[in-house]
């Protein structure tokens, strides 16, 4: 079963699943054009040297480490931060060693709200914050297409067929 699917219950359903917004990856995709251009430029300086060969090894390891901290790390953990939202609750998970998760159900949230400036309405993103029966409100940041996720998941919250007027029950009930 694919992720997110074996952390659900049988009657639960994925609604929305996301990661977050592609602009959390401008920094680690400049890093990366940075290191990498930075080593070729610094192996092409020292390439006329006579100890070019161990320059080079140095250029490559400290640019691999670079690499690896500045560029690979942040896209690994934006690979595996999602934000989930299905029939019964909002699920919130992040890391790669040390992975956390957070799980809302959908009956305990009482107001739902999304803030973006200028440049987040641009690419398409947002800040959602959810307040439920915990003391502060919870806010997702970079979640891509904020206004559909915050308007499905009011959906979701008020979709509870129970909840819903019948008017055959006042009609049964004798005060129609």
């Amino acid at each position: 079963m694919a992720y997110p699917d074996d952390l659900l219950s049988p009657s639960e359903h994925v609604v929305i699943h996301k990661h977050p917004h592609w602009k959390m990856l401008l920094l680690p995709v400049s890093a990366f054009l940075l290191v990498v251009g930075g080593g070729a430029y610094l192996a092409a300086l020292v390439s006329d040297l006579s100890w070019a060969s161990v320059a080079w090894i140095s250029i490559a390891v400290v640019g691999s480490v670079l690499v690896a901290w500045l560029a690979l790390a942040p896209v690994i953990r934006w690979r595996t931060t999602h934000f989930i939202v299905t029939s019964d609750r909002v699920m919130y998970r992040e890391g790669v060693l040390k992975r956390t998760g957070l799980d809302i159900p959908l009956t305990r949230i009482n107001s739902v709200r999304f803030e973006h400036s200028l440049l987040d309405r641009v690419l398409g993103c947002g800040t959602l914050i959810i307040e439920s029966a915990s003391d502060e409100p919870l806010e997702f940041d970079d979640i891509p297409g904020v206004e559909r996720v915050h308007s499905m998941l009011y959906r979701e919250i008020n979709d509870n067929p129970e909840d819903d007027f019948q008017p055959e029950d006042r009609v049964s009930d004798g005060r129609a």
